[in-house]
């Protein structure tokens, strides 16, 4: 009886857990080919909003906005990211690069860093045609560093010692940083 007992509660337990896993599946899948991610999966090519082209925005809008819309090419998928801008152009940032969940979480940023990094960048229905060039070090960094601390860290400002520390973890390969540079459409 007891064994009964133990039988059927670990076939419950199975179901309970199977059911999710499957669902969770499913949703990922049928994410795949949608026009953009959702907030829990990647999704496929973004083809709605105006394509912007023509000479570059004041990216200083983008200090409101938390979270944008980046679809990279090759392969096409699309993901939300934070971004930020800095001396007037707009960047991307990749944490936990060199932790076992970022090599397997953050696969589109090791793609953009081995060449595959064209890609479109969606902004309040707005999409930008852009590539990714990955910045390691220069004086750039410094503004990303503050710009990161002060918008997702929540401090009001960002201390000498904090842009150091900050841009040091960036130049150590901890947090990729990459600027998002214009491009033709073909």
């Amino acid at each position: 009886m007891k064994r009964d007992i133990k039988k059927i509660a670990l076939q419950i337990l199975g179901v309970l857990i199977l059911i999710p896993a499957l669902a969770m599946a499913t949703m990922r899948i049928e994410n795949r080919n949608a026009d953009g991610p959702s907030i829990l999966f990647p999704g496929g090519e973004m083809t709605s909003g105006e394509l912007r082209t023509g000479p570059e925005p004041d990216w200083s809008f983008i200090n409101d906005i938390q979270l944008v819309e980046l679809q990279l090419n090759d392969p096409m998928a699309s993901r939300l990211i934070y971004i930020l801008e800095s001396e007037g152009r707009p960047f991307i940032i990749s944490g936990y690069m060199t932790t076992w969940l970022g090599k397997l979480w953050k696969e589109w940023a090791f793609e953009a860093d081995r060449g595959n990094n064209e890609g479109v960048l969606r902004i309040n229905d707005i999409r930008y045609p852009r590539t990714l060039v990955r910045v390691t070090e220069g004086d750039v960094l410094d503004g990303v560093a503050a710009n990161l601390i002060t918008k997702y860290g929540g401090a009001p400002t960002a201390s000498p010692e904090a842009i150091a520390a900050t841009r040091a973890g960036i130049e150590a390969g901890n947090s990729w940083v990459f600027e998002l540079v214009p491009r033709e459409i073909n």
